[in-house]
């Protein structure tokens, strides 16, 4: 096999991945609005009071993380990976108590979820200003937690409800408020103007 035979091929597989990641919606410009700083969950208050270091992380850099192969590829791993690991359960059957927020070992609710993909990825290289945790409305009306990654080609969602990783916009969840990406302790309501109907988005 020549040299111009490999580099041929590698250029065919880089541009294979690249379109791979290129998926539906896909753009710079897909990143979710925010507003002025809001309360933060309980859950969460309670959380930083036992993890203040994690809750005190201040960014001056908050741009996007490049999404690369390489990263695409990361982000999918982790959020199958506890998916599968982590057994759902609620904090009252855990805990006895509600809103216990907590990283998880083998069961846990959508909090502990979050918590637990945000310090993977976080100790794969992600910055904490680019992975946030995120509070939402079910289309049932019931709230949720999950995790959003700001990349710069949007914003991108890791759910434990859901094994495919997609764009904040192409999920049918009523975006409330999201961490700070300039305080990991602070909170700011998310501006979510769509308009998400009931099975408007395929699953």
């Amino acid at each position: 096999m020549n040299k111009k035979t490999i580099l041929l091929g590698a250029a065919t597989l880089l541009c294979t991945i690249t379109a791979a990641l290129a998926e539906p919606g896909m753009t710079t410009g897909d990143a979710m609005k925010t507003g002025a700083r809001t309360s933060q969950p309980i859950g969460h208050y309670e959380f930083c009071q036992t993890n203040k270091a994690e809750c005190n992380v201040r960014s001056r850099d908050d741009r996007p993380v490049a999404l690369t192969p390489r990263l695409w590829q990361t982000l999918v791993q982790v959020n199958r990976r506890v998916n599968a690991d982590i057994t759902p359960e609620t904090d009252l059957d855990i805990w006895g108590k509600a809103e216990v927020w907590s990283y998880p070992t083998t069961a846990g609710d959508c909090e502990d979820y979050v918590l637990l993909k945000r310090q993977l990825l976080n100790a794969a290289g992600i910055p904490l200003a680019n992975l946030l945790i995120t509070v939402v409305r079910q289309m049932n009306g019931e709230g949720h937690a999950v995790l959003t990654v700001r990349t710069d080609h949007g914003d991108y969602i890791l759910d434990n409800l859901e094994t495919r990783i997609k764009l904040w916009s192409q999920t049918n969840y009523d975006y409330l408020k999201r961490q700070s990406t300039h305080n990991s302790g602070a909170w700011v309501a998310v501006n979510d103007d769509r308009q998400v109907l009931v099975g408007s988005i395929g699953q």
